[in-house]
């Protein structure tokens, strides 16, 4: 009982309050009544479980959310400070962190539930050996497996190309062989995951790019030197930033004067649209990106003030997918 009122959240120092003995006694008799009516005397047990179960996957999937959050707002400006490079290393080491607090979880659960599951791993890894030596062709199979899954270079329905140029279909993903199917001729083909492992694959289906577009709103008219600056300053920055498809970067200014009697035919420049292209093959690596040019707006936004030139920046940034022509 006392387990069960831990879990529930209820004080002790209440029922040991004089005053709520008598429904204390109420509860525990309405608790035995439908202990007895469900005719489990394990149901409590398995109640208590259910709620370990449930809050230690609570704390776990909480803690992968907040590890996500921290490496996605500091953990990239940290690596900039630092002068370290941010690449999709970023999101291995993030994978990884998942898997560490899973496993935690995992003991958790067990140490909970006066498991020995260390003790259980241990003895599993020494029959392990000797069935890896028996069957080792298996096992590197089924490790292949696990590596396309985990890595996710494709998925079924998407269109790839092997070592030979072959333009083919995922079909499937099996637990020794993968099945493709060819685009010229529709013939399948099953390959071992082990060859896919260690090949050289071409993604077709993600050959993709997003088309960004900035609008920088000046406080004051640009004259054409300005102009200039600017626009070195934002090439620059855009071009060096990881992830950013290199030459891509295109600045077109609105003028406020164009020679029709308004400024005299000078240039005086009052905004700015910015269009460059965001190669990714997945959705986390788009978002990482993205996080990147949130910090190469604030980089340039200090740089062009130091320079006298402030800036609004349209809200939100629009983000355009566009695929890539093959």
């Amino acid at each position: 009982m006392g387990s069960l009122c831990t879990a529930a959240g209820i004080d002790r120092a209440w029922l040991s309050d004089p005053d709520q003995q008598i429904s204390g006694t109420v509860l525990k008799a309405l608790w035995r009544e439908a202990l007895a009516q469900t005719g489990d005397p394990d149901l409590g047990l398995h109640i208590g479980e259910a709620f370990d179960l449930a809050a230690i996957g609570s704390v776990a999937w909480l803690a992968s959310r907040l590890f996500r959050q921290f490496v996605r707002i500091y953990g990239i400006d940290l690596l900039r400070r630092l002068g370290r490079e941010v690449d999709e290393l970023l999101l291995v080491f993030e994978t990884l962190a998942n898997v560490v607090i899973g496993f935690i979880a995992v003991l958790a659960f067990a140490q909970s539930q006066s498991f020995n599951l260390i003790g259980l791993i241990a003895s599993l890894g020494i029959g392990g050996i000797a069935v890896g030596l028996a069957a080792q062709k298996i096992l590197e199979q089924l490790l292949s497996t696990i590596v396309l899954y985990l890595d996710r270079p494709f998925v079924p329905g998407e269109y790839i190309r092997l070592g030979d140029k072959q333009l083919c279909r995922v079909e499937s993903i099996g637990l020794r062989s993968t099945k493709i199917r060819t685009a010229a001729k529709s013939t399948l083909i099953i390959v071992p995951n082990s060859n896919l492992v260690t090949g050289e694959i071409e993604n077709v289906s993600r050959a993709k790019k997003v088309m960004v577009m900035l609008y920088m709103d000046f406080l004051r008219p640009l004259a054409e030197e300005d102009a200039a600056l600017v626009k070195q300053v934002v090439t620059k920055s855009t071009d060096s930033l990881f992830g950013i498809d290199p030459g891509s970067t295109s600045i077109n200014f609105t003028q406020t004067g164009d020679g029709n009697g308004n400024g005299n035919g000078r240039f005086r420049a009052s905004r700015a649209r910015v269009t460059f292209f965001i190669l990714g093959s997945n959705d986390n690596s788009i978002e990482l990106r993205k996080r990147l040019l949130e910090l190469a707006n604030s980089n340039i936004s200090k740089q062009l003030k130091s320079y006298g030139i402030e800036f609004t920046m349209q809200d939100p940034t629009v983000y355009v997918e566009s695929p890539v022509t093959l």
